[in-house]
């Protein structure tokens, strides 16, 4: 006998059945009663959430020989060959793999012939966006006119992609993520009847894995008695789910409030050396971190907690600021592990960013890999001596012009960290500008964390790395124009990106060469040279 899926073997058979998305089935029920079932519905909405599965099940009830209440009997020769996938008047397609416009005219000739045993010929047609826009526009007319005997089912994960024309000739219902207690309810059933012994608490874990895919907790639920049988427990699920344990997870959030920086650490590092998962830890890090700002808030019954855990919370809630609480989400939110996934350096950036006061941060930022400090006055002046008058008459006029008696002409250079300051006080702007930028979207987390600007070189932007693997990442031709193209927009003229190794808090061993103005620099290309220029 062949096995199925748990999410093929259970999936909903009556709209009833149909999990956390009773806005859709009640309404669909009711224009079963009355007869007034659309000609077309488009069902939007998250992966593993019900689409497909009510789509079948409103296939069968159109043509159930026995409904009389709108459900499915499920006893019908009609119900049972839909069931077992032998009607041949419910059509699938995976607009996915068939979407061009030879596909789409197929199917509107097919349309036209009347159903072979049911009342309606129904086609489900998946992942509708996908579908070319020839091939939408070739659909667009069957939907707008169909024949009385066919009945559409369109879905889309991505409801923004399917073209207004479409969406206006459908009924559109929006499935949402199933809520975690419906969810737990619905893997109870299924164990109760498989005869699996799981506790609650694991099956609230799966559920929180699944974040609201139902379809997903039953694939995990079936992974975990695959692996470990029909009798499972709450450490078996954290093992093969990769969670870190609460217990660290909530510490670290206690080491934050009260900003104890080498306890914060020492957790950090304890987690990388029992060979746990980071991204994992981080998630379960933020969770806690969402409780406390809940509690803070004054809705902590928005989570779901034990009256013991759920007291703690309140308690450690008092001693911290609602601006503490976000500063700290934002922080581990930007943590960026997809360079290194066991690389504890980002994690305890963040940790140390959230220690600090807004008094603290400013002299981190301000003296690490300075090329030369502002002078506190103005340089003294320097001399021009008089050079050997160039041979054209255009040239010794200039030079003449200069020192045309021998005697030392006195020019101010000019303050040369005026440019680097201002774009050091701007850098944040540069920053905050890539967000969402990069193949996982945290430029602006690599960018805030592992390199600041050291000087400015004419029209080239000199970013000190303290890695060398950040350094190599930001030199990649894709992700500096990136960089290069913002710095661009915030500062209102073209520039480039050149990336050293430095250290925080030190200064480059060789400062970049800096222009000095465009009055020296004239006086130079015609022979003068400095002879004196003042200490800074």
């Amino acid at each position: 006998m062949t096995s199925q899926v748990f999410y093929r073997k259970w999936r909903p058979q009556t709209l009833a059945e149909v999990v956390g998305q009773e806005h859709v089935t009640t309404t669909l029920l009711n224009a079963l009663k009355t007869g007034r079932v659309a000609h077309a519905y488009l069902f939007c909405g998250p992966r593993g959430t019900g689409k497909t599965s009510t789509g079948r099940i409103l296939a069968k009830a159109v043509n159930c020989l026995q409904s009389g209440d709108g459900e499915p009997c499920n006893n019908c020769a009609l119900c049972q060959a839909f069931a077992e996938g032998r009607a041949m008047d419910v059509i699938e397609v995976d607009a996915a793999s068939n979407r061009g416009i030879d596909e789409i005219r197929d199917l509107r000739e097919r349309a036209r012939f009347a159903p072979s045993m049911a009342r309606y010929k129904v086609y489900i047609i998946d992942e509708v966006h996908m579908l070319t826009e020839p091939a939408a526009n070739a659909l667009l007319k069957t939907l707008e006119e169909p024949p009385p005997h066919v009945r559409f089912v369109l879905a889309t994960t991505e409801s923004h992609k399917v073209p207004a024309t479409i969406l206006s000739r459908c009924q559109r219902f929006d499935f949402r993520r199933i809520p975690q207690d419906a969810m737990v309810s619905r893997l109870e059933r299924i164990c109760q009847q498989e005869g699996i012994r799981i506790e609650d608490s694991s099956l609230k874990l799966i559920a929180r894995s699944a974040t609201g895919s139902m379809r997903d907790a039953e694939n995990l639920l079936e992974q975990l008695v695959a692996y470990y049988g029909s009798e499972i427990d709450l450490h078996q699920v954290q093992s093969i789910f990769g969670v870190t344990g609460d217990a660290r997870a909530q510490e670290l959030v206690k080491y934050i409030i009260n900003k104890d920086v080498a306890a914060g650490l020492q957790t950090i590092n304890s987690v990388t050396q029992d060979g746990l998962d980071l991204r994992q830890f981080n998630r379960e890090l933020m969770e806690h971190l969402r409780e406390l700002l809940l509690a803070k808030a004054g809705a902590p019954e928005a989570v779901e907690l034990s009256p013991e855990v759920l007291a703690e919370v309140k308690s450690l809630a008092k001693s911290v600021s609602m601006e503490q609480i976000s500063k700290a989400l934002k922080l581990f939110r930007q943590v960026d592990l997809e360079f290194d996934g066991f690389s504890t350096l980002p994690l305890e950036l963040a940790l140390v960013e959230c220690a600090l006061t807004e008094g603290e941060e400013a002299p981190i930022v301000s003296e690490a890999a300075q090329v030369r400090e502002k002078p506190a006055v103005a340089p003294p002046p320097v001399a021009l001596k008089e050079t050997p008058a160039a041979p054209q008459a255009e040239e010794e006029a200039k030079v003449t012009a200069v020192e045309a008696t021998e005697e030392v002409q006195e020019v101010t250079l000019p303050e040369l960290t005026d440019d680097i300051e201002y774009f050091r006080s701007r850098w944040k702007d540069v920053v905050n500008a890539t967000k969402g930028m990069g193949s996982s979207g945290n430029l602006d987390a690599l960018l805030r964390s592992a390199c600041e600007p050291v000087a400015l070189d004419d029209d080239t932007i000199v970013l000190g790395f303290y890695f060398e693997f950040h350094k190599e990442k930001i030199e990649d031709p894709k992700y500096r124009h990136m960089v290069e193209s913002k710095a661009s927009e915030i500062f209102g003229k073209p520039y480039k990106i050149r990336c050293i190794l430095t250290e925080r808090g030190k200064k480059p061993s060789e400062p970049e060469k800096k222009s000095q103005g465009h009055l020296v620099d004239a006086a130079i290309k015609m022979g003068a040279r400095i002879v004196e220029e003042g200490d800074e």
